[in-house]
């Protein structure tokens, strides 16, 4: 079912109460009872401290949360001159359409920047307000990116996947492009709610990469902020990604299809200013599960490996099976191989007008075996060392762009649909 707008009717009487506003803190919200009063409180905090004189609103936009989460939001005291509203967004169930609420609510206001924060942060700090939106409030940007300091296994489709086809296709190094928190002006807002997207991945765990891919083709003034170590609700890659990878993926393949003439024509990438002062602290280790993710490839290779037949070339394809024989400890996947393997999926994409998820959902047992790969080439190096990695792969994914190129342009692509 399609809506008009994300916003309901006691949430628009209220804003059209409110009538205007500096500065609009948006919350998108799904269970997230423990955490969602700290979050809230340090914003209020962050507005104290560096726009005191501004009139603010923080928007939790929730998604019909089973727990506590409206409740608690609704009990938490702000500071003075700061707004508050919780309400259940209209829309698929998705952090997308909690945004769609978010952008509407920015432009009836009027605000001068919109920051988001995600609910479950344990990490955020006041100064979060002012590194994040400052950039905007000025006018000097339309769009600001986290830079967080992150686990080296935390945010692995970002590492293996966002980062090294986001910097490739638009030759902008933003290296959190699905970061979850930053910060926008009120023309880009507009321009995102122009956009006719609403009943598809982007309304659901797509939103981010949509928002930065949009940001930069429409020739937005971007920059990063430093915001230290990022705490969060850690997800086991091999457990809880699933979905995320399906509907990012889809998504960033999708805007390859409306923006192809964009990044054709983009060679190598220029970096993109980083605001701030750098971490003064580690992020926090957590157990990832190698040996799961190892499992679930030679499961999904034993259930995908002929259809993959007509993606990949025969020599990756046979590397791939001899995957199989490789022990845990031993596990490695090609970095070329890995960027062979999604450009071959995003052309095939292209090629094929139905069955796009079911495509997506056999590439995932690909991405268990880089992620597995990956885990193994750093697991002896520091935080700082892995991310030298990051970059090694960013630019071998540039480097083969031409493959790419070829590939899209229907080299060697099956036609075949499902």
């Amino acid at each position: 079912m399609s809506f008009f707008t994300a916003l309901r009717e006691h949430t628009i009487k209220r804003l059209e109460e409110i009538g205007r506003a500096d500065l609009l803190i948006g919350i998108p919200s799904y269970n997230n009872d423990h955490t969602v009063r700290h979050v809230m409180k340090m914003a209020s905090h962050g507005v104290k401290d560096t726009f005191p004189d501004m009139r603010v609103l923080i928007l939790v936009s929730d998604g019909g949360s089973t727990d506590d989460t409206r409740d608690v939001a609704n009990e938490v005291d702000l500071d003075p001159f700061t707004e508050k509203l919780v309400q259940i967004y209209r829309g698929i169930p998705g952090k997308g359409s909690a945004m769609r609420a978010i952008f509407e609510a920015a432009a009836y206001l009027k605000v001068r920047a919109t920051l988001v924060i995600d609910a479950d942060l344990r990490s955020i700090t006041p100064d979060w307000v002012s590194r994040l939106a400052s950039p905007v409030v000025s006018g000097e940007y339309d769009y600001v990116a986290p830079f967080y300091s992150r686990y080296k296994y935390d945010g692995t489709i970002t590492n293996n996947i966002a980062y090294n086809m986001t910097r490739m296709l638009y030759g902008k190094r933003i290296r959190q492009p699905i970061g979850g928190d930053f910060c926008f002006s009120t023309p880009l807002a507009e321009t995102y709610l122009k956009e006719d997207v609403w009943d598809t991945d982007v309304a659901t765990f797509g939103i981010d990469i949509w928002m930065t891919t949009v940001a930069v083709t429409a020739g937005y003034h971007l920059c990063q902020a430093r915001l230290g170590v990022k705490l969060h609700g850690k997800k086991d890659p091999g457990e809880s990604l699933g979905p995320m990878f399906r509907e990012v993926v889809i998504t960033m393949f999708g805007l390859m299809e409306k923006y192809e003439e964009e990044w054709k024509r983009v060679k190598g990438s220029t970096p993109v200013e980083i605001i701030g002062e750098g971490p003064k602290e580690e992020p926090e280790p957590f157990p990832v599960d190698k040996e799961g993710l190892v499992e679930n490839f030679k499961i999904g290779c034993s259930q995908f490996a002929s259809f993959w037949k007509s993606i990949l070339n025969k020599d990756d394809l046979r590397c791939i099976k001899d995957l199989k024989k490789a022990k845990p400890d031993e596990f490695r996947l090609d970095i070329d191989l890995w960027a062979r393997i999604l450009y071959d999926f995003a052309s095939t994409f292209h090629q094929w007008p139905r069955n796009r998820v079911k495509l997506v959902n056999t590439m995932t047992p690909l991405y268990y075996a880089n992620v597995a790969s990956f885990i193994n080439s750093t697991e002896e190096m520091t935080n700082a060392e892995a991310e030298g990695v990051i970059e090694e792969y960013a630019q071998r994914f540039e480097d083969l762009k031409p493959y790419l190129v070829d590939k899209w342009n229907g080299a060697g692509v099956c036609r075949r649909d499902l």
